[in-house]
């Protein structure tokens, strides 16, 4: 079974994009992004990043990856695992969250 690194050394040769570009939209250097390739426990942050910038969804590969999540601590808030096409539409998104969220607030306001 392949680690972390592995499945992600395999999936930047797969889509054909160079170790160079991926480093520059990384901000890192080669040996950096070599390096990962060799790393049993690449972090999920890391893991995130490479999968937005080579559209991959890695969760497919790896259990416990979702991309695009919200994480909060707080049980009652709900993860979201929407994956957007479009920075539109995750505007748009973010928007609705927005307004549903105000309009639970001022629901509790007019009843206290």
């Amino acid at each position: 079974m392949l680690h972390r690194g592995e499945i992600i050394k395999k999936v930047v040769h797969e889509s054909g994009y160079s170790i160079t570009t991926l480093a520059k939209r990384l901000n890192k250097s080669r040996r950096w992004v070599y390096y990962i390739f060799e790393k049993p426990n690449v972090s999920l942050d890391v893991v995130l990043e490479i999968g937005k910038i080579l559209h991959h969804d890695f969760s497919v590969e790896m259990k416990g990856v979702v991309l695009y999540s919200t994480q909060n601590k707080d049980a009652r808030t709900v993860t979201d695992h929407r994956i957007f096409n479009s920075a539109y539409e995750e505007v748009q998104h973010w928007k609705e969250q927005y307004y549903t969220l105000l309009e639970k607030y001022n629901d509790l306001l007019e009843r206290n």
